[in-house]
């Protein structure tokens, strides 16, 4: 038998211990909440739900959205005690300052109008979005460079977007952006 896994279902890709030891997850929760105290979390294009779980094992009250049902059927199975919902990051269903924290994990370069994204974020959130995202330079792993974001162009796009304050903290293979309100 190789070493190769053979995956049966999209869903236990996204949760491969490797992948998960790459997204750094307690780190990036640990600094998303960094010097603030939310209460309620947003977490955008959740995927199968390992952010909101997360954020969710801290106590939290989550609502994770994807654009993809199967992804939310994932999720509700791994965070049964949060809410998931159909919606894209360009058109959050939810009221202003519905969230305290919004989080976005590898979703900005994907979406198709990234500073719509961001002000919808910042519509609904009253603290902090944290936006995880692969580090702008070329790499053997992930999106090829044309579709990675500038750090520049981001704060741009978060200043644009009605954040006051941009920090990026650099991790071991990926970059947190914390967008302050």
């Amino acid at each position: 038998m190789s070493d190769d896994k053979v995956y049966h279902h999209p869903i236990e890709k996204l949760r491969d211990p490797k992948r998960l030891a790459f997204l750094e997850t307690d780190k990036v929760v640990k600094y998303c909440l960094e010097g603030i105290s939310p209460r309620t979390v947003l977490d955008v294009g959740t995927g199968s739900g390992i952010f909101a779980e997360a954020f969710f094992h801290l106590g939290l009250k989550v609502t994770g959205v994807d654009i993809q049902e199967p992804m939310l059927e994932a999720a509700r199975i791994y965070v049964p005690g949060a809410s998931f919902q159909l919606a894209s990051s360009e058109n959050l269903p939810f009221e202003e300052n519905a969230f305290d924290l919004v989080f976005l994990g590898l979703l900005l370069h994907e979406s198709e109008q990234p500073l719509k994204t961001l002000k919808e974020s910042a519509r609904v959130c009253t603290l902090r979005a944290a936006v995880l995202e692969w580090p702008y330079k070329e790499e053997g792993y992930g999106p090829p460079l044309k579709h990675r974001i500038e750090p520049e162009q981001l704060k741009g796009l978060a200043v644009s977007s009605g954040f006051s304050r941009v920090r990026t903290i650099p991790l071991k293979l990926l970059s947190l952006y914390l967008l302050d309100k």
